[in-house]
Order: structure tokens, then C-alpha cells, then sequence
């Protein structure tokens, strides 16, 4: 059973190790989010503190996927964009450790995302990610609109480029 749960500030600082635990096996299985090789634990846990602040700061939504009380997956709504785009949100980071990949993670974390999100009077919902991921297949199946793909965007953690699918879904 998975069960998602918005992290406030201080439950996401006591899960701070186990989210850096998520996004390091994230990018050692070769997941391009925005890190390069070599990544560890502790550069992770670095990374987390600006997220944890934006949490505490009202500016970033935080879920965590939990299987038998353990985080396995985590993914952020990013709520600070400009003034004139307060009616949108971006999806940030979906990341599911790789113990818990193909049981239905990423899509309970999407669903409580997008509850959220409209709970918010939110609108719309934007996201990227890898062309020909598992995950574009994903956002695909769960009624994502694919806006369009744009060449070598980003970097795979090894250096080689990969081209990313920019998505849209109204709420």
C-alpha cells in the first residue's frame, strides 16, 4: 500500500536524509534532474536544504510517497512564479527510488499533486521531462497534453544529451 503525504517544513527536514537517499539512487540509475556524475548522498541532502526552505517559505508543495512508513518518492508543485502566472503551477522533481518503481508511486504522487493543485484554485499544470522515458509515457497515460520536444535541452548524468517533452494538463 502507498500512501502520499504533503511534507510540511518540519516533517520534510526530519525526512531530509531519505528524500537525499530518493534523489541520489535517482541519479545514480541515470535519471537526468539536473545533476551530473558523480552525485552522492550528501550533495543530495545539500541540494534539499534550498527545497526545504521554498516548503517553509509557502513557495513549494512537497509530497512523499511511503510504502510500510518508509519515503520511496517524493515530487514538488513549485507555487513561485511570476504574478501574471499565479494561476499555473510546475511539477517538480517527480523521483521514485527504484525499490519502489512499477507500483503505482508516480501516479498516487501526480494524483495528490493535481488534488492539491486544484484545492489551490490552481488551473494549470506544467511539467518536462526525458523524451522516451517511462515517465513521458506516464504523463501521457494520465491525460497530459504534450506541448512539444526540444533537442539536447539537458544532460543525462554521464554528459550525453538528452531532449526533453515540455506537458501541460488543466486542473
Amino acid at each position: 500500500m502507498i500512501d502520499v503525504r504533503m511534507l510540511d517544513a518540519e516533517s520534510a527536514r526530519r525526512e531530509q536524509r531519505r528524500l537525499a537517499e530518493v534523489l541520489a539512487d535517482c541519479v545514480e540509475g541515470g535519471a537526468s534532474v539536473s545533476f551530473m556524475w558523480p552525485f552522492s548522498v550528501d550533495d543530495a541532502a545539500a541540494w534539499w536544504v534550498g527545497v526545504l526552505d521554498s516548503v517553509a517559505a509557502d513557495k513549494t508543495i512537497l509530497f512523499g510517497a511511503y510504502r510500510d512508513d518508509v519515503l520511496v518518492g517524493t515530487v514538488q508543485l513549485g507555487l513561485d512564479g511570476p504574478c501574471n502566472q499565479r494561476h499555473r503551477g510546475d511539477v517538480k522533481k517527480l523521483l521514485v527510488h527504484r525499490s519502489g518503481r512499477g507500483q503505482g508511486v508516480a501516479g498516487r504522487l501526480l494524483s495528490s499533486l493535481e488534488d492539491e493543485a486544484r484545492r489551490r484554485n490552481l488551473c494549470l499544470l506544467t511539467l518536462d521531462t526525458v523524451t522516451g522515458s517511462t515517465a513521458e509515457r506516464l504523463y501521457a497515460r494520465l491525460g497530459w497534453t504534450k506541448a512539444g520536444v526540444i533537442p539536447n535541452y539537458a544532460l543525462f548524468p554521464d554528459g550525453a544529451f538528452c531532449d526533453t517533452t515540455i506537458f501541460w494538463k488543466a486542473v
